[in-house]
């Protein structure tokens, strides 16, 4: 019993990471907010559903197709809403409040194509269950977990020991001294963008067989994923993941021994306590500016 409780609040915890992943490679490499990593989740899972369900491409295909048009939607999302209001010098709370709007275009946008309705996603692999420590795992829950700790150590790697990482970070910290240097810092920030779409589009076809596909998939989501980057450390992609874990294991066994109804109060009282006991979070990640 508390292993299959563990194992559901570490899928939970994960899709929560992947999403704070993005918030927080935004952040680290940009120093902007976005919150419409959620509903780009709900997106991602209905476009899969759409290639892997509908037109019955092959997943991993599926997968490659998601993650290509996601990453192309960040990056026209910066370079066609975020870098145009910056470069009118609005406040960074504008910026913030274009990326709600745009999560409520999503929203809407997904209900006027496929409806307002849960759709169940095909499931992706023959063998249904793995059997760990006595205890039977559904398959796409295993691989979710595993995909996130790839994508979680791939991101660190590429941020903090590769020279194109290297410069979307310089980006961030000054853009004139950036652009002095030789970066292309509007490549550099665009990219950003989109591969913390194409991650948020990822988690969203992992869950997809889990939790089924609808509309409001992503918006409860991509709360709890903001969330998980503050307690984790805002900014840091292993603080990210821990987070998201430590959330998702809250909220599971709020649910089984408590109520399901209160999962959603301990959680946040949990993000509460956080920021007034350690408000840089697990790893002391500080702001930028800082």
């Amino acid at each position: 019993m508390i292993i299959q409780i563990l194992v559901s609040g570490l899928v939970l915890g994960c899709v929560y990471g992947l999403i704070a992943l993005g918030y927080s490679l935004i952040y680290k490499a940009s120093g902007m907010l976005n919150f419409t990593q959620g509903d780009i989740l709900t997106l991602g899972a209905f476009l899969g559903y759409t290639f892997y369900g509908v037109f019955h491409i092959p997943f991993i295909l599926t997968v490659i197709i998601v993650f290509i048009i996601m990453l192309g939607f960040g990056m026209v999302l910066e370079k066609g809403i975020i870098s145009k209001l910056v470069a009118k010098g609005t406040l960074p709370i504008y910026t913030v409040l274009a990326t709600i709007a745009v999560s409520y275009i999503i929203q809407n946008g997904s209900m006027l194509v496929w409806g307002t309705q849960s759709i169940n996603f095909p499931r992706i692999f023959h063998v249904t269950n793995i059997r760990i420590l006595g205890v039977n795992i559904q398959t796409e829950a295993f691989v979710c977990i595993l995909v996130s700790m790839i994508c979680m150590v791939s991101l660190h790697i590429f941020m903090k020991h590769t020279r194109f990482g290297t410069s979307m970070r310089a980006a961030a910290m000054d853009p004139l001294a950036a652009r002095s240097l030789g970066i292309n810092v509007s490549l550099a920030t665009g990219l950003t963008w989109g591969i913390s779409a194409a991650v948020a589009a990822l988690a969203g076809m992992l869950i997809g067989p889990l939790y089924g596909v609808y509309t409001t998939l992503g918006a409860t989501i991509g709360r709890k994923g903001f969330a998980s980057a503050v307690m984790g450390g805002y900014g840091n992609m292993y603080g990210a993941m821990l987070g998201g874990a430590i959330l998702g294991l809250v909220e599971t066994f709020t649910s089984a021994y408590i109520s399901s109804s209160y999962k959603d109060l301990v959680a946040y009282i949990l993000l509460i306590t956080f920021l007034f006991i350690k408000p840089t979070g697990i790893f002391n990640e500080r702001a930028i500016q800082d």
